[in-house]
């Protein structure tokens, strides 16, 4: 029996719905649904919910869960391709504080090049800058 037939299994012997199966692990009744349904899978930290719940060892409650599947299903092209693009966004996002900062070296470095250039045209003007 798959983890997703013996989730459902389990959750009618008890006579609970999703709502309330949910509200026990302080998931959603879609979360508990797309389990049941095979679409996801519970986290390692729900998982020993689950299994403290139904009063099961971890061993009971996941025998016979085929590993490739669950890696397959978390693992699918489309989420290597999301991750890609998350790692990408970020990339050109550091792009773009880096050309800001570069940009805001350069006009500070320009101001203190038009200061001393002013200070040797106006020698008589640097009382801007002397104490009193």
């Amino acid at each position: 029996m798959k983890f997703h037939e013996k989730l459902l299994a389990l959750r009618k012997q008890k006579g609970l719905s999703q709502e309330e199966l949910g509200m026990e692990l302080q998931v959603s009744r879609q979360t508990i649904s797309k389990w049941e349904a095979g679409q996801s899978y519970p986290d390692f930290t729900k998982l020993v919910l689950l299994s403290d719940f139904f009063n099961l060892s971890l061993d009971e409650l996941v025998k016979d869960i085929d590993v490739q599947e669950v890696r397959e299903k978390n693992f699918t092209d489309e989420k290597v391709a999301e991750m890609y693009l998350d790692y990408e966004k970020g990339k050109s996002g550091l792009k773009k504080i880096w050309r800001v900062a570069i940009i805001l070296g350069f006009v500070i470095f320009g101001i203190a090049i038009l200061a001393l250039i002013l200070h040797f045209i106006f020698p008589d003007l640097s009382f801007f800058w002397q104490r009193k």
